[in-house]
């Protein structure tokens, strides 16, 4: 007789057997769902993935077309092997790597060559060990290269090819009559592979490094703007009796969450700085971009999140201090956070649009007239006070804001000399002096600059008056 566990085993397993299509079933509906989460959320990854299809059919060619194949042979798969490992999702990244492929082959090719002639020349006994001793020196030296730092950010793939090619045309020459041959083909077939990838890459739906860089520091200035727009309306709110209204609403509580997004941005402008410098120039990114102002930008970006991951803390905190002295501090707090999100949003739509920032300087100037403000009521208020720990929570939220508003200014400048290096477009959005200026152009041949022309335009008025005040006295005495 079977003993009770037994069969709760067998029923467990039972359960478990009849219950797995259910659990198939609902791993492939999640699978189908993330895939069309993935594909409708960025189209271009599904361009991309039939374009890496297409490359590796077209270089699969030179293996299935028997002409081709005799020509060279199984060296056909080194061709297939580059479009896997060369291709990338960005032009600039396809670029970088297959530039990298090809040089270090061809280096690391002739070098190999020589290396076999001239271990040949020692006779058959000091053959081997010269070419281990080849070997040994180049791949000691190139691992040694890729630790320095400019090496390791642009060209560490490629010296990972150059050590993989040494070796292997170096040993297997050593066994190989034609090595000339087996390095010439080695190289073809890479540079028709890397050519293939690099010429799909950017004459079909190019995604180019460069613009999603440019766009995404666009974006993180807009997404800092926001937060301190959230921050100013809700911080100030007060403690005791907030209804729910008073609460916010979960869109002001996303943007609260945004600088999140740019404290882990680092190693994704890095990347893409560097992508960015292997692209050709395309639409108004020329090939010397100055690209290391926006990794300029970005870092700042990431200061001043690091501030307001900081002031979002004391948000969060159950210690808020003093109701009294936030009510006093409120007003210019909530002026330095306005204008500070105005400036960020005003210099991330410049650098989106690639036009000149036209306020964000008096944005700035506004925010920076509030500091000087903040500071002397600071001053005042820690004098009167007695109880100087109820300060501490609202002053040090002041002093986060203080900061942010000194890096406001940076960014400001920074983006200035972006938009002289890059030469921005000027728009004009003050329309108010067409009819000056017309009347200006009756007046006179030559446009007159704005400042002069102002100046004329009080002088004349001041002018006209001094006629009419003397007209009225000459009828006061006749």
């Amino acid at each position: 007789m079977a003993s009770p566990n037994t069969n709760q085993e067998k029923s467990g397993v039972l359960g478990r057997v009849l219950a797995l299509p259910k659990v198939l079933k609902k791993k492939v509906l999640g699978i189908c769902r993330l895939t069309k989460e993935i594909a409708q959320d960025d189209p271009r990854k599904v361009i991309h993935s039939l374009k890496v299809g297409l490359a590796i059919s077209l270089v699969s060619l030179f293996y299935y077309y028997q002409p081709l194949y005799e020509n060279f042979g199984l060296s056909a798969m080194w061709a297939v092997m580059t479009v896997v490992v060369v291709f990338e999702y960005t032009v600039g990244a396809t670029l970088g790597k297959g530039l990298n492929r090809t040089i270090a082959t061809l280096a690391a090719g002739a070098l190999g060559v020589g290396a076999h002639y001239l271990a040949s020349l020692s006779g058959a006994t000091g053959e081997p060990i010269l070419i281990g001793a080849f070997v040994f020196v180049q791949a000691a030296i190139a691992s040694f290269i890729r630790f320095f730092p400019k090496v390791k950010a642009r060209y560490d793939y490629g010296m990972l090819i150059f050590i993989l090619t040494f070796s292997l045309i170096s040993v297997s020459g050593f066994r190989e009559v034609e090595v000339l041959e087996m390095a010439h083909k080695r190289l073809s077939t890479i540079f028709i592979g890397g050519s293939a990838c690099v010429m799909i890459s950017i004459f079909v739906c190019p995604v180019w490094a460069g613009e999603e860089f440019h766009y995404s520091i666009a974006h993180k200035l807009e997404i800092l703007g926001d937060f301190l727009e959230a921050f100013a309306h809700e911080y100030f709110k007060p403690q005791e009796g907030e209804s729910e209204d008073s609460k916010g609403d979960s869109k002001d509580k996303s943007f609260l969450e945004g600088y999140k997004k740019v404290l882990n941005s680092k190693s994704i402008d890095d990347s893409l700085a560097n992508f960015a410098k292997w692209e050709p120039g395309h639409g108004k990114f020329r090939f010397r971009h100055p690209w290391d102002l926006y990794l300029k930008i970005g870092a700042l970006s990431r200061q001043c999140a690091n501030r307001m991951e900081a002031i979002d803390a004391n948000f969060n905190s159950d210690i808020k201090g003093s109701q009294d002295f936030r009510s006093t501090i409120q007003e210019l707090c909530s002026e330095m956070s306005l204008e500070s999100s105005k400036a960020f949003k005003e210099l991330g739509s410049s650098i989106r649009t690639m036009t000149r920032p036209s306020s964000s300087d008096t944005h700035v100037a506004n925010a920076k007239s509030a500091v000087k403000s903040l500071k002397s009521l600071l001053q005042s208020c820690s004098r009167k006070e007695t109880d100087l720990l109820s300060l501490i929570p609202a002053a040090t939220v002041a002093s986060l804001l203080i900061d942010i508003v000194e890096i406001t200014d940076k960014i400001a400048d920074s983006v200035n000399d972006l938009a002289t290096l890059t030469g921005f477009e000027v728009v004009d959005t003050d329309k108010s002096p067409k009819v000056t200026s017309q009347s200006s152009h009756c007046e006179c041949d030559e446009p007159v600059p704005k400042t002069d022309h102002l100046q004329v335009v009080i002088l004349i008025e001041e002018s006209a008056l001094a006629v009419s005040d003397s007209e009225k006295s000459n009828v006061v005495s006749v």
